[in-house]
């Protein structure tokens, strides 16, 4: 049974940094690409950045030059380090393999960016 645990998600001033944490179980975390998703309310889920198997990554424009994405495969985890953070990025930020598969979603983490 696959799951995706996310943490370290909180409440952020504008222009503070959040680290986001996913551990993966379940599946042979290095062989996929994995990505992280937010849903903010009221839109769709959209993805955020992903990172491949040898470490390559893509962003979203709205978050190019703010996030860092990266991964441990010894550890089955991914992560993914927020600076500058806006109050757009306000969200429940998921991971997930990329791409998606909607039975792996996890419960998320909520980023409230807010003074």
């Amino acid at each position: 049974q696959v799951q995706l645990v996310e943490s370290g998600g909180g409440l952020v001033q504008p222009g503070g940094s959040l680290r986001l944490s996913c551990r993966a179980s379940g599946i042979i975390f290095s062989i996929f690409s994995m990505g992280w998703y937010r849903q903010a309310p009221g839109k769709e889920r959209e993805l955020v950045a992903r990172i491949g198997t040898s470490g390559s990554t893509n962003y979203a424009n709205s978050v190019k030059g703010r996030f860092t994405i990266s991964r441990d495969n010894a550890k089955s985890t991914v992560y993914l380090q927020m600076n500058s953070l806006k109050p757009e990025d306000t969200a429940v930020y998921y991971c997930n393999i990329f791409p998606y598969n909607n039975n792996f979603w996890g419960k998320g983490t909520l980023v409230t960016v807010s003074s």
